[in-house]
């Protein structure tokens, strides 16, 4: 489901009201508990929290133009995908992810390596989102994305 638009709010209202109230929800507990550092706007045509160039001049090696990406949230042709680049970064943070999930959610994890998708909007286990918001500080993040992907 390829979406064009170049605001946020834009994004959120060519989405069905199913789709857009879970992305608002979610775009809102990353917004409130998220560490400080993090900014919000629109990136790869989804909304973005990333590292601003301002504490990371380097931005992101694919493009350095762009900040670092840290989570994405879209909404795909048959769910809603939250990308938490995190996840994939830190072996640590994802077998805490897969050992909480199943605490919080009715259903079986469904999940690639930092894509997690939702395709029952009503199983969103907000409080886990949560706790995972608030698990990587910028400065940690940054530590795991130079470890990991920058050559």
């Amino acid at each position: 489901m390829k979406i064009s638009a170049t605001s946020i709010s834009e994004y959120l209202s060519q989405l069905p009201d199913e789709r857009r109230v879970a992305i608002e929800r979610m775009l809102d507990v990353f917004s409130k508990h998220l560490p400080v550092g993090f900014e919000l706007g629109l990136n790869y045509g989804m909304p973005s929290f990333y590292v601003p160039h301002s504490l990371y001049p380097n931005g992101y090696h694919c493009d350095p133009k762009l900040p670092l990406p840290f989570i994405n949230i879209a909404s795909q042709k048959n769910f809603v995908a939250l990308y938490h680049l995190g996840l994939y970064a830190s072996k640590e943070l994802l077998a805490w992810w897969q050992e909480e999930y199943p605490k919080h959610a009715k259903y079986k994890l469904d999940m690639g390596k930092s894509c997690i998708r939702f395709k029952r909007l009503d199983d969103i286990p907000w409080s886990l989102l949560e706790a995972l918001a608030k698990k990587m500080p910028p400065e940690d993040w940054i530590e795991n994305y130079e470890a990991n992907y920058k050559r």
